[in-house]
């Protein structure tokens, strides 16, 4: 399964390539509440097909039919804004004082093609790349980043007019990926839930009867140790979670993991099974700044009980986790993630 900006922006290039007029949005700001966060994309062509979302369909309908008409984003990029009134906000069902600013930007022609090629190349190997575009003409500078950064909208929202003065700088990167030792029951509902919350979820399983079994579609499933595997697919957009409650699997997973930069490090087990998992840890020449890492019991203590609830509190405990980190505007720089 593809990130949902990479679904986006691919769409848009074979548009682009094809020679139809399409249409890049972008929710570049969010008042009150809101359904989709800044940074949202949508893109559409004049034929009426999607893809991605600004706001789980309150306002797409109305969009699309400003688009066709030539109401919106004719020839240069727009600002919009949905829900500037209450009646506007009940009319499109936003949460009580929602709005969405959001930058409308045409596809005439060719002019876009091989930059627009070249962003979708980066997120395809888990890179980052910023799109600067001056939203009063539309021109666009396209680089490449070796970090993420959080979207910035520069000038004047009411007022787009002036080229130079009013830019949309958007950098796009490698989703977060899930990285699960042992194909348990645990690890199945992990991963069809953590889909939804767009991770990308590889699970690694050395037991070939495990990966033959496993019934969850749009995973990657590798067949190997987990330490080899760690090598080749962790980086620091990564979470890695030990499943199997085989010491002889887990281990040698979280032994590599731990040494890595992935942003996240867990292990399921009760409190006593993670207090013996940390001693072997330390029989196995790990330090003990890299075992404080390791986030065990995984989860937020929620009582917990079945495998569902057990996957739930874990990707409770992601976000959690990750919320700090936006907070901190400490999100991970992104590594080129090795390949077998």
């Amino acid at each position: 399964m593809e990130n949902a900006d990479l679904q986006v922006l691919s769409r848009l290039t074979e548009w682009i390539g094809s020679g139809e007029k399409c249409w890049l949005c972008t929710v570049v700001k969010t008042w009150g509440s809101s359904p989709r966060p800044v940074g949202s994309l949508l893109c559409c062509n004049e034929a009426g097909q999607l893809a991605g979302s600004l706001s789980g369909g309150c306002i797409e309908d109305d969009l699309m039919e400003k688009l066709q008409q030539g109401a919106l984003a004719t020839d240069k990029p727009t600002v919009h804004i949905y829900g500037a009134t209450a009646e506007e906000a009940e009319r499109f069902n936003l949460p009580c004082g929602g709005q969405l600013h959001i930058t409308i930007e045409p596809f005439i022609d060719k002019t876009n093609l091989d930059a627009m090629r070249h962003i979708v190349t980066r997120l395809n190997n888990r890179e980052c790349v910023e799109r600067r575009v001056d939203i009063a003409n539309g021109d666009m500078i396209v680089e490449d980043r070796e970090r993420f950064r959080n979207l910035e909208f520069i000038g004047n929202f009411q007022n787009t007019d002036a080229a130079g003065t009013t830019f949309l700088v958007h950098t796009y990167g490698p989703r977060y990926q899930l990285f699960l030792i042992g194909g348990s029951q645990v690890s199945m509902y992990l991963a069809e839930f953590a889909q939804k919350l767009d991770y990308q979820v590889l699970v690694c399983d050395p037991r070939e009867n495990i990966i033959e079994q496993w019934p969850v579609e749009g995973t990657q499933l590798v067949s190997e140790m987990p330490d080899d595997a760690v090598r080749k697919y962790v980086d620091n957009f990564s979470a890695v979670i030990a499943l199997t409650h085989d010491p002889r699997i887990d281990d040698m997973g979280l032994m590599e993991a731990l040494k890595t930069d992935a942003f996240f490090v867990g292990a399921m087990g009760s409190t006593r099974t993670s207090a013996k998992r940390r001693e072997r840890l330390l029989m196995l020449d790990l330090t003990e700044e890299e075992i404080a890492r390791l986030h065990a019991p995984v989860g937020l203590p929620i009582g917990s009980k079945t495998p569902a609830e057990i996957a739930i509190s874990i990707l409770a405990e992601l976000t959690a986790v990750r919320t700090e980190m936006k907070k901190d505007a400490a999100e991970p720089t992104p590594l080129k993630t090795a390949t077998a």
